[in-house]
């Protein structure tokens, strides 16, 4: 059976029409005969989408029972066993009742499709797995309900339904979106226009992302190799030459005059796996191209233009930057170099060569090391003075060979040399084994004249295979020596990035490994102090350098201190200390050294940003304290003071009613007054760690009606349920009656008249749960942590309301006392505050009393 095909519909945010937009496209199906059920759609009271369902018909939902309450949801068994065409599921990241078949809406929806069942659905970007994080950073909320990326990626169609966060609000005022009582809560907080144009932004990069996905498929399927500049994407090829960052800067500037341009760097390694480039140069080049918001990536290959123009052609490059050619003018006379090559080749992409001061230098010859021990030199050196005589006195005990035997006889031998030691003992014996065989056994005999032109074709040729196999040994075994020290490199690198990631602190790990990797006793980073003012020429200076990292026993603390000093840059060194590195070693510690400063750099941003958000959070706080205590301040002690000067006027005379209402309106204002400073005081102690509690076991019987009383008349028609075997709960019985009043005070000022608040509680798991449960209009799960800021009254824009704090505090003084407070929705609409705290423990009556 064919697997059904997805179709979502993706937002920036609710209102923007998904859900109008996709019932509009089951009703052009409908109407084209297609068999389309809805199996979930939410309404959330908007008429306009309402009225899109029309006559489409609508699978029953399932009725399930979660802690005493009603829910409905998608019952996927009636659509299996319905088999439509098309399945209408809205809301694709919803998470379903505890006791559904799965635990997502994304799951329902995978079911539908293996049935064959094509699904039309929608989800807003804020619920994309991989934007989670961006998204609450954005709104400062965080979303609970997710969909993994691949099952969006994965889906047929995603057609974005996009608005202008100008539109939205609009829409959001008139009242299509949410209900009159949240539309200012709304707008100023998760509404604002910065937050939709960012979520905007977010929603058009993902589908293009997706859309680029969908290019790259069908270029492949299709066998399309030509470049189509639909983005622009600019490669910079490196060879970790000292010109790489001039090029990558060259090419950032390059991809910045294009909005959305993507930077890629790339390095071609030699394909048989043996060093070329300088580690080190490519690590620093690698940081840069990355901070300038670039990628970083390395091929393999031995001709470099054809990689070069396949990597760019595979990631459809609209431009190339190289360097101009560092070979000199006469190597370029021979030989085309890479610059001139590629451009030749790009064919469409666009080819920048770039000058830089060390173009038309020549490539500086590295060193060669030797490829065979000096042992092995000085054996091969004695074979070739011992073994070629010996051998002629061989050959002279047997009369009976040709010269062409003898010129075989003489080969070996030279080869043998070859393999001990090296092409200069092979070249000796080959030109000593030349005098010897033109001597003793090319007519005329014991002179340097040769009679025959046949034997000096076979000494020439002989001369000739004797050097070039000489050659090819050496150059076999230097080859195996350069291979064996680029996989050693290579296995270096790799432990030394995996201590790296395993490391709590990449520092310290990256130092250590360094450490082990090399067998020294200690290894430390320093930085040029600011004592010294930043400047290298000082660094001679006594106290100059102090010690930001290390690891082992008696550090280095000045770049002299130790066997080798690695520079990062004018003001880091890494030191080494226990024994000296060899010049190819320096290369890799060189690498490490740059990865040493990049984690330095990020510790340090680490550290800034933990300094800076406390700071952040109380300048807010006292931001908001401010506006808050000067708004919110202000009425009661308008009132209490209007009511005390109308009592102390002589020009009005008041009767009895009149005087009781005043006195009752100013110790009203006072009381509120005295509330407010008390939850002040305590959300201060709290941040403070000052509080003071005194826990006992106290039982939620008596607490309840203690803090409806504080109330007041307000509190009268709250109704209360609390069985009378309920345990007791461990709490400070002060501050467990401040947490009520707070709570069902709040739970008051948002109930319907008709509908008064309910105080329910129950047992479980060691812990008794007290349930304030309202049915006024509910808080948006998205929303739930911030009526836990102080100073934030979602909706409230009145004066009467406090500085709200009140739920900020309860929440506070709940977790000092070893409990929690955590919000649920009310079945049927409204909001219940469910608070836990720990029950006491109960002795049994058997036990002995101490």
């Amino acid at each position: 059976m064919p697997r059904g095909e997805l179709r979502i519909y993706l937002g920036a945010a609710p209102g923007v029409g998904k859900t109008y937009a996709m019932l509009e496209e089951a009703q052009r199906r409908a109407a084209r005969g297609t068999d389309v059920v809805i199996g979930f759609v939410e309404t959330h009271g908007r008429p306009h989408t309402a009225a899109m369902l029309g006559d489409l018909e609508q699978v029953p939902r399932r009725a399930m029972t979660y802690r005493g309450a009603e829910f409905t949801e998608m019952d996927v068994d009636a659509v299996l066993a319905r088999r439509p065409e098309i399945a209408v599921v809205d809301e694709l990241a919803h998470t379903n009742v505890p006791g559904s078949r799965h635990d997502k809406r994304w799951q329902d929806v995978q079911e539908l499709l293996d049935a064959g069942i094509d699904v039309l659905s929608t989800v807003n970007v804020q619920h994309l797995e991989s934007v989670n994080d961006v998204v609450a950073q954005i709104t400062g909320t965080t979303q609970r309900e997710t969909v993994p990326d691949e099952i969006v990626r994965a889906a047929e169609q995603v057609e974005l339904v996009d608005m202008t966060p100008e539109a939205l609000r609009r829409r959001m005022a008139h009242g299509n979106i949410y209900r009159p009582d949240k539309i200012d809560a709304a707008l100023g907080n998760y509404f604002r226009v910065g937050n939709l144009t960012a979520l905007r932004e977010l929603a058009l990069l993902w589908l293009a992302d997706k859309v680029d996905e969908q290019l790259e498929v069908y270029r492949s399927q299709q066998g399309i190799a030509a470049t189509w500049e639909a983005r622009e994407r600019v490669v910079v090829a490196l060879t970790g030459g000292p010109e790489g960052e001039t090029l990558i800067r060259r090419a950032a500037r390059v991809a910045a005059r294009s909005k959305g341009a993507d930077l890629l760097a790339v390095h071609v390694a030699r394909s048989d796996g043996l060093a070329g480039a300088d580690p080190a140069q490519l690590a620093r080049q690698r940081v840069l191209v990355e901070s300038l918001g670039g990628t970083y990536h390395q091929v393999l290959g031995t001709d470099v233009p054809a990689a070069l123009l396949d990597f760019a052609q595979g990631v459809n490059a609209t431009q190339l930057v190289l360097g101009a050619s560092r070979r000199g003018r006469l190597a370029q006379i021979f030989a085309r170099g890479v610059g001139v090559t590629t451009t030749a080749l790009s064919g469409s992409i666009d080819v920048h060569l770039v000058s830089h001061r060390q173009a038309g230098k020549g490539r500086r010859a590295a060193a060669v090391p030797a490829a065979l021990s000096r042992r092995r030199r000085l054996l091969g050196f004695g074979l070739a003075v011992l073994g070629m005589p010996l051998l002629t006195l061989l050959l002279k005990a047997l009369p009976d060979l040709t010269l062409t035997n003898d010129i075989l006889l003489f080969l070996a031998g030279v080869v043998g040399v070859a393999l001990v030691g090296g092409v200069w003992p092979a070249l000796l014996a080959a030109l000593g084994g030349s005098l010897l065989l033109n001597w003793f056994f090319t007519p005329p005999y014991r002179t340097l004249t040769i009679a025959e032109g046949d034997n000096l074709l076979a000494l020439a040729v002989f001369v000739a295979v004797a050097l070039a196999v000489s050659w090819i040994v050496d150059v076999a075994a230097r080859r195996t020596r350069e291979a064996a020290r680029a996989a050693a490199d290579a296995q270096t690198l790799a432990a030394v990035a995996g201590g790296v990631l395993r490391g709590e602190r990449p520092l310290p790990a990256l130092l250590d490994q360094l450490r082990e990797t090399f067998g020294l006793r200690a290894v430390s980073v320093l930085e040029l102090a600011e004592e010294a003012g930043g400047r290298p020429e000082r660094a001679r200076e006594e106290h100059a350098w102090c010690v930001v990292a290390s690891v082992g026993e008696q550090p280095a603390c000045t770049p002299d201190g130790g066997e080798t000093a690695v520079p990062v840059d004018d003001r880091i060194t890494v030191v080494l200390s226990g024994r000296r590195l060899e010049a190819a070693d320096r290369r890799i510690v060189e690498a490490f050294a740059a990865q040493a400063a990049v984690a330095l750099r990020q510790e340090r941003l680490a550290e800034e940003a933990a300094t800076a958000r406390p700071l952040a959070a109380a300048d807010r706080m006292r931001t908001a304290l401010l506006a808050a205590v000067s708004h919110d301040l202000r009425t009661p002690l308008a009132s209490a003071k209007a009511a005390v000067t109308s009592l102390r006027s002589h020009d009005i005379e008041f009767d009895e009613a009149d005087r009781e209402e005043l006195l009752e309106t100013a110790e009203e204002s006072l009381d509120r007054l005295a509330r407010l400073v008390g939850n002040l005081l305590d959300m201060s102690r709290l941040q403070a760690g000052v509080l003071g509690i005194s826990a006992t076991a106290i039982g939620l019987e008596d607490a309840v009606p203690l803090a409806l009383d504080e109330l007041g008349p307000a509190a009268a028609t709250v109704g209360t349920d609390i069985p009378a075997d309920l345990p007791a709960a461990t709490a400070d019985p002060g501050l467990l009656e401040r947490v009520l009043v707070n709570v069902i005070a709040n739970a008051l000022r948002y109930s319907p008249p008709d509908q008064p608040p309910t105080v329910t509680a129950s047992a479980h798991a060691g812990q008794v749960e007290l349930r304030i449960i309202d049915r006024g209009p509910g808080i948006p799960e998205d929303q739930w942590e911030h009526v836990f800021l102080p100073f934030q009254r979602l909706g409230d824009r009145d004066n009467q309301t406090g500085v709200g704090l009140g739920l900020a505090l309860s929440r506070g003084l709940a977790e000092a006392m070893g409990g929690s407070i955590t919000p649920e929705t009310t079945p049927g609409g409204g909001l219940t505050m469910v608070l836990r705290l720990p029950a006491a423990a109960q002795t049994s009556p058997e036990e002995p009393q101490e």
